[in-house]
């Protein structure tokens, strides 16, 4: 079973993408609500990816995708980007930085 972890400060974003997830493709999913969070749970949980939102307070997506791609132990794990709005320009800056996808928020 592939084992996937939602970062997402809303709530209803992460109960929305976990039931979505479980039901349709029978991972097991992990959330966190925050970027630490989410990062201590990376490291100690095996994951097949993990779903980041963008913008969050405190430390943000972007913060938190570099904490996971400089982390030997997180680095391998492919990283999702959740975000409301994307440009062309954003989407470069995101696929630099290690972005294996965008998907955009609200989902229908």
């Amino acid at each position: 079973m592939k084992r996937i972890l939602i970062i997402d400060d809303e709530a209803d974003i992460r109960e929305i993408a976990r039931m979505s997830l479980k039901i349709t493709k029978k991972w097991d999913v992990l959330t966190a609500a925050s970027g630490d969070e989410g990062l201590a749970i990376a490291l100690k949980e095996p994951l097949d990816a993990i779903l980041l939102d963008v913008i969050m307070p405190e430390v943000d997506g972007l913060t938190t995708l570099k904490n996971l791609n400089t982390n030997p132990a997180t680095q391998h794990i492919p990283v999702l980007l959740l975000t409301a709005t994307v440009k062309a320009a954003t989407r470069e800056q995101y696929a630099e930085l290690g972005a294996k996808a965008i998907l955009l928020k609200p989902f229908d």
